[in-house]
């Protein structure tokens, strides 16, 4: 089933590499934010399926981003997407109520998260 994909990511060129993978298999990108603040009023304006989130950003994290937007949603499909240490964040992540986390290295099992 196609979904609805905010992508939030504070490099655009990151930004523009997740649309790649993501629009073949038949998804829509509904939104790119660049920053947590932009991620949460765009969820709020579109109501996407799965929202891709990085960590770190400026202004507002990735995660603080994540808690409000789930505040507002309890359903929210967050997936983090960071070169971060992935054994470090998975458990916070995971904890905040993530779908999970993905190193940008191994953006493909992106896929295999929204395809489930």
């Amino acid at each position: 089933m196609n979904k609805r994909i905010l992508i939030v990511d504070d490099s655009s060129m990151m930004r523009k590499m997740i649309s790649r993978l993501l629009t073949p298999p038949g998804h829509v990108i509904v939104g790119e934010a660049k920053n947590g603040q932009e991620a949460v009023t765009l969820y709020q304006e579109l109501h996407p399926d799965i929202v891709t989130m990085d960590i770190t950003m400026r202004g507002m994290d990735g995660v603080t981003a994540a808690r409000e937007i789930l505040t507002m949603d309890k359903t929210a499909q967050i997936i983090f997407l960071s070169n971060l240490d992935e054994e470090k964040y998975r458990d916070e992540v995971e904890q905040l109520g993530a779908v999970g986390f993905v190193g940008k290295h191994h953006s493909e099992k992106l896929l295999e998260l929204i395809d489930n």
